[in-house]
């Protein structure tokens, strides 16, 4: 690739024709098992209802469409929508209880109407088409009003509009930056905003597909390199509606370990058990809580997977052992690439298997990774993803109860950073080519893993981090954004990069706080720290060559501070715990816009430097070096600053001074958080569990959901769900009630603290209709104590 000013010489720019081929006039239709078969001059289409909200348009250049979905989708049309068709000449009218689809016939074109008469797409000019190669590529008109979110892991800023995206798993390791396309994850799906309303789309091809929000003002298009034309149009009319149905097709995420919530310590590498150990014990001898210690590929005997070097892991058992009696747990990397070895046993029996990745002529290929030559199982094939998950009792026959998965895209050290895209993978008897199936190689990798590890840990979550993924990666694994750097750019672009895959379904994620490669200082550590603490995935990573980033590598100042904020994750995991629990009830992520909980507010739609945290928590932190103010925007009704109690007014942006030992953080009126006490691992139980109260004028309610933390029972029920409610009577006194919604679970506090804020030297409590007195620990804040038996259980 040319890297200077010769790649933009003048006859370098050649216009391109349009070689598209609509699909051109109607012809005919009929009506087969709820489906709606039309063939038009130059193609076939089908339309379809999944649910009442969700419909399908599938377009075929060649024969009547496929509806097999792709791996991404789980969901099956619902037969028992009703829907009506009406022929009127000119237009086919479709219309259920949510859409009115109108066809024009003379070309084909759709538009599609929500049931108010609001328009969700529509089809202009341009609609459908197709090339000779075998391209497809839909348009749809651009209301000036658009925005669009979405699109899985992409860099730059939150909103879309003006961008053109390409969806192929790639190995980025430099740069990262605004104009950064392809990275690990490819999530064909985006969430259109109009003037406070949303729509969404998904397009389901595995192939390299090409979203273009960029060329025209007017129209916007996506497209693949081969496949159906096959899209879902989700009708919303809120931004969490879509979220909701999106999550119903592509599945959402199971509520992982308690463990995998707290904070891992992570670098490339851990040369030895020694340096393991003794990172473990720095941990708790300076009190700073930790969950998890990752092992990079230094760990393995010459990159080998399912191996240890025996030299410098001689006893993994017992590290594992002894770090989980710290309340420590131990993740390894495991890649795909096997290095290609006549004497190693996972070599042997994937080429006696025929479990690798071949060429159709029946060549194994064969790429260079960190072992050398290697070959590559072929996920698409059940028997081999069995075959891999099994492999995994290596480790949970060690004790442990997570896997790193990386290089899953799949990476390999070549131009095209990739397989050969020649090789046909076996899909289960379907054969199909790597350029159709590449995107799925790490969605394939981690449902075997996953599936495995849940299968071998006989009732206990496993835990997965993977960096490649499609559609449905979060019913497996959780994502970080990859190989960052310390930069404080990048501490940046790590905000909307999770905003943004929370919106595509990917609740669980986070970046590597402090940066990956380069070298991270004191005072950046110490700000992404603060951030990091309330991402969803907390992890601390840094590369070979780096600086070290622990967090007692810098000033005591520094140490002082990041401590801190580790202990305010845990702190925080009860509110972090029940937001996760919805996250794998509705798909809803646990990071969100601000849109997204205020979304007929215009100022928020640009807003990509602050985030909100369930519904109740603006996070807005400072990303600058050497910089203690920064404007915060506070939509509508007031908010508590979290360390002071200080009231501010909505809808109004706010010059916050924070030094470097804060976190502007933001508190919503008529909110209650739940909050425990700082511990050194999630294996110490929780004795204390405090509600905060902000008041304000409106009634006040939360849910708190608990269970054991680490095993499926709560599938079964064995859950302990709890509602809290506070009840303005009248001026000054407000009634709190609580109320036991499931109970089969009993949580591990003793004692409940109801702290309110906002209230007065008056304020009078009653506690389930009864007075009760409290500590006044200010003019405006009251403290009131009971165990948990007497409040909760009794």
């Amino acid at each position: 690739m040319l890297d200077s000013s010769a790649a933009i010489q003048p006859n370098k720019q050649v216009k391109i024709e349009n070689k598209f081929i609509d699909v051109g006039n109607f012809l005919s239709y009929e009506l087969i098992d709820k489906t709606i078969q039309i063939q038009t001059e130059n193609s076939f289409v089908s339309i379809l209802f999944y649910e009442r909200d969700i419909v399908r348009i599938v377009m075929n250049p060649n024969e009547v469409p496929s509806l097999k979905s792709s791996f991404g989708v789980i969901a099956h049309p619902n037969k028992e929508i009703y829907y009506h068709m009406e022929d009127r000449g000119n237009d086919l009218y479709i219309k259920s209880s949510q859409f009115l689809i109108i066809i024009r016939k003379y070309p084909l074109r759709i538009t599609i109407l929500d049931i108010k008469g609001r328009t969700i797409v529509r089809e202009n000019s341009l609609g459908m088409a197709y090339t000779e190669e075998n391209e497809v590529i839909c348009f749809k008109e651009m209301d000036t009003r658009d925005n669009f979110y979405g699109f899985g892991e992409k860099t730059g800023y939150l909103n879309k509009r003006g961008e053109k995206m390409t969806m192929w798993n790639t190995d980025v390791y430099a740069p990262h930056n605004p104009e950064t396309d392809a990275l690990y994850q490819s999530i064909p799906y985006f969430i259109t905003m109009r003037n406070g309303s949303a729509h969404g789309i998904f397009f389901d091809n595995t192939f390299k597909t090409v979203f273009d929000m960029k060329s025209s003002e007017d129209k916007y298009s996506f497209s693949a390199e081969g496949g159906q034309l096959d899209y879902y149009v989700l009708a919303g009319p809120t931004i969490k509606d879509v979220v909701m149905q999106y999550t119903f097709l592509s599945g959402r995420m199971p509520l992982p370990p308690k463990w995998s919530l707290g904070y891992h310590q992570s670098r490339y590498s851990y040369q030895d058990e020694w340096e393991v150990r003794e990172i473990a014990e720095t941990f708790r001898e300076k009190e700073i809580p930790l969950d998890c210690i990752y092992l990079d590929i230094h760990y393995m005997n010459e990159y080998r997977v399912f191996t240890f070097n025996k030299y410098n892991f001689p006893n993994p058992q017992r590290l594992v052992s002894d770090l989980k009696a710290m309340g420590i747990k131990i993740v390894p990397i495991v890649d795909p690439g096997v290095k290609a070895d006549p004497e190693y046993t996972i070599y042997l029996e994937g080429v006696r298997g025929d479990k690798f990745c071949k060429y159709i002529e029946g060549d194994i290929f064969f790429g260079e990774v960190w072992p050398g030559k290697s070959a590559f199982p072929d996920f698409t094939s059940s028997e081999v993803q069995t075959w891999w998950g099994d492999k995994h009792n290596f480790y949970t026959n060690l004790g442990m109860e997570g896997i790193w998965n990386d290089m899953n895209e799949p990476s390999v050290f070549n131009e095209s950073k990739t397989m050969d895209l020649s090789v046909v993978h076996h899909n289960d008897g379907v054969p199909k080519t790597h350029k159709e199936l590449h995107n799925l190689y790490g969605l394939l990798m981690g449902a075997a893993t996953y599936e495995g590890m849940k299968e071998q840990l006989k009732g206990k979550r496993p835990f997965l981090l993977t960096r490649a993924g499609f559609t449905g990666i979060q019913r497996y694994a959780a994502v970080w954004t990859g190989d960052n750097r310390s930069f404080w750019e990048h501490l940046k672009l790590s905000l909307p990069m999770c905003m943004n895959l929370g919106l595509s379904g990917v609740a669980f994620s986070g970046p590597d706080v402090g940066g990956f490669a380069h070298d991270t200082t004191g005072q950046l550590l110490v700000r992404w720290t603060q951030v990091g603490a309330f991402t969803p995935f907390f992890r601390n990573h840094s590369a070979i060559g780096t600086s070290r980033q622990e967090p007692w590598c810098y000033n005591e100042e520094n140490e002082t501070i990041i401590k801190r904020y580790i202990e305010e994750r845990y702190r925080w995991l009860p509110y972090l715990y029940t937001l996760f629990y919805e996250a794998s009830i509705t798909g809803l992520p646990v990071m969100r816009p601000v849109f997204m909980e205020y979304p007929k507010d215009d100022q928020t739609y640009n807003l990509s430097n602050q985030f909100m945290l369930g519904e109740s928590v603006m996070i807005a932190p400072i990303m600058d070096p050497d910089t203690n103010y920064r404007s915060v925007y506070l939509p509508k009704g007031n908010w508590y600053c979290y360390w002071t109690d200080k009231k501010f007014e909505g809808e109004t942006h706010h010059l916050i001074k924070a030094e470097l030992d804060e976190l502007p953080i933001f508190v919503k009126e008529n909110s209650v958080i739940p909050l425990t006490e700082p511990k050194q691992s999630t294996k110490e139980k929780d004795r204390k569990i405090e509600f905060h109260f902000y008041l304000g004028e409106d009634d006040i309610n939360c849910i708190l959901y608990e269970d054991d933390g680490e095993t499926f029972n709560y599938e079964d029920g064995e859950s302990f769900i709890l509602e809290v409610s506070a009840k303005k009577i009248k001026k000054d006194e407000w009634n709190i009630c609580t109320t036991t919604i499931q109970k089969n679970f009993i949580p591990s506090w003793e004692t409940v603290e109801l702290i309110l804020h906002g209230g007065s030297a008056d304020t009078i409590v009653l506690l389930n209709g009864t007075p009760v007195k409290g500590q006044r620990v200010d003019e405006q804040l009251l403290r009131i104590e009971k165990s948990f038996d007497e409040l909760v259980m009794s």
